[in-house]
């Protein structure tokens, strides 16, 4: 059966000529010069530096308020937090850690931020949960993700989400404009 489709095929196809292209603007592949290649060691080297980066030890103290988790570089106005609280920027991506451990957790933040630098996004919410489904009924993350952030050179500010955007279990961050 296999030969009968085979054959039929080169009957149909015997007396097709290859286009021959004339176009100044289409090259072949052949005269495009190939990306350099990247070490993928060196790409693995170049993550694990920015996942040491963050420590577990270091806390951020001045980051709790009564009204959530607050957070501003030095140098930056204190309007900011005030537009960010306000949702004056919009939220270009979000990412959800429930179910991760500290360790995946601070990996897929530094991996995202990463891709937010390059995607020239701003603002994002990061879902870190209330800690409900934790041993303790803990917010594990939510202390984890704080600390991480107030590390990140990336990172300008955060506030904890309004209600209908997570509330006390996420996150919005402003990130530094790239170009």
């Amino acid at each position: 059966m296999q030969d009968d489709d085979k054959n039929l095929f080169q009957e149909v196809v015997k007396n097709v000529k290859p286009l021959k292209i004339k176009s100044k603007t289409i090259e072949p592949s052949a005269n495009k010069p190939k990306p350099k290649p990247i070490a993928k060691k060196f790409l693995e080297d170049e993550k694990r530096v920015l996942l040491d980066s963050l420590s577990d030890d270091y806390i951020y103290e001045d980051g709790e308020l009564e009204d959530g988790l607050l957070f501003l570089r030095p140098g930056h106005s204190p309007d900011i937090l005030k537009k960010l609280k306000k949702g004056y920027w919009v939220v270009q991506g979000s990412i959800d850690l429930h179910g991760m451990i500290s360790q995946e957790a601070k990996s897929y933040i530094v991996d995202y931020i990463q891709e937010c630098k390059k995607k020239h996004t701003r603002c994002i919410r990061i879902i870190h949960g209330k800690g409900i489904g934790s041993k303790n009924k803990e917010p594990i993350l939510r202390n984890k993700v704080k600390n991480w952030l107030a590390q990140k050179d990336e990172v300008i500010a955060y506030a904890q989400a309004p209600k209908f955007d997570g509330g006390s279990g996420a996150v919005i961050v402003l990130l530094k404009e790239y170009n």
